[in-house]
């Protein structure tokens, strides 16, 4: 809220977990931390231009690096499952970005709290998802080993274009954010929010009415779209690692697009313009969100942010009609 009692208006943007740890670095904590300070000044931007803020990271490659560790254990220390892992990176990653965010804050005297809310994110155990694991996650196993996790684990796992095998697991949907209550009060309160790091630690509710935790990940945009419409964002972001959408990517007529209507949005994705292992859930995230609430998402990349928020960079999803 602002001082004289109105609603600010509320920005969503999610991000991938490569931002803090990319594949060229080590993956130390102190790379992370300089990563997490250095995303803060687009994060900031976003609050000079009059938002309330919550933030969706992404976390693959942290989880993966968890399961590594975990593997190297093994003998020492027993397993954990993977809805644990997605906790402990919602907890370590919110912590280094509310960490540098405060600290930014601080610099530039904005009066505003950051905190980090440990975000379960309910899937429908039932989810035909369950019966086809096709998401790759965590390291690279010889035959040998992959073979003898599947007996004595239990895990289905595939052979990776000759790297070696890996777990696959499913990837459902996300149908409610078992805490957007609090975090709906927190930005009300005018509180910087980390939320549903990962898209959130998947759970599924038994016959029982307990919820449980299950191996399972959530994509991060498609939970980002679900909590910007429960917030009723005014505007959903989704950095990637190009600064606008383009119509034939990477060929000759490619051409970068300012503006893309749902209906023209749906139409490429059905001629294949979007693979499904990149652009493809950010520009599905963005229909679903533009459809449920009649507002834009802007997708473009952490340099041209503070362009694209002016509108003079970027490529705005918009309702069929106001394109």
């Amino acid at each position: 809220m602002s001082s004289n009692g109105t609603r600010r208006p509320v920005a969503v943007i999610a991000f991938g977990g490569n931002a803090l740890l990319r594949p060229q670095d080590h993956g130390t904590q102190e790379e992370q931390f300089t990563l997490s300070w250095k995303a803060t000044r687009w994060l900031v931007e976003i609050i000079h231009r009059g938002y309330e803020l919550a933030i969706v990271h992404g976390n693959g490659p942290q989880v993966g690096n968890i399961m590594i560790q975990v593997e190297e254990a093994i003998t020492k220390i027993p397993p954990q499952s993977l809805d644990v892992c997605v906790a402990q990176t919602e907890g370590s990653m919110g912590f280094m970005l509310q960490n540098q965010i405060r600290n930014r804050l601080n610099e530039e005297q904005l009066a505003k709290e950051v905190v980090t809310v440990l975000t379960e994110v309910e899937v429908g155990r039932d989810d035909p998802a369950f019966e086809n694991p096709s998401k790759p996650v965590g390291p690279y196993f010889t035959s040998y080993r992959a073979n003898l996790l599947m007996q004595e684990q239990g895990w289905q796992m595939v052979e990776d274009a000759g790297r070696g095998w890996r777990k696959v697991v499913a990837s459902p949907p996300p149908k409610r954010i078992l805490d957007v209550g609090v975090v709906r009060r927190l930005i009300d309160s005018g509180a910087v929010v980390v939320a549903a790091g990962g898209g959130g630690i998947p759970v599924y509710q038994d016959v029982g009415g307990y919820f449980r935790g299950v191996e399972a990940v959530i994509d991060k945009d498609y939970t980002a779209a679900l909590l910007a419409k429960e917030l009723d964002a005014d505007l959903f972001i989704v950095l990637t690692q190009v600064a606008q959408v383009a119509e034939n990517f990477g060929r000759p007529n490619q051409r970068w697009l300012a503006e893309i209507s749902v209906a023209r949005a749906k139409e490429m994705l059905e001629h294949n313009q979007f693979p499904p292992g990149s652009m493809g859930p950010k520009i599905r995230s963005a229909i679903d969100f533009v459809e449920r609430t009649g507002k834009e998402v802007l997708i473009t990349d952490a340099e041209h942010l503070k362009d694209a928020l002016a509108r003079t960079s970027g490529t705005f999803i918009v309702p069929d009609g106001k394109e």
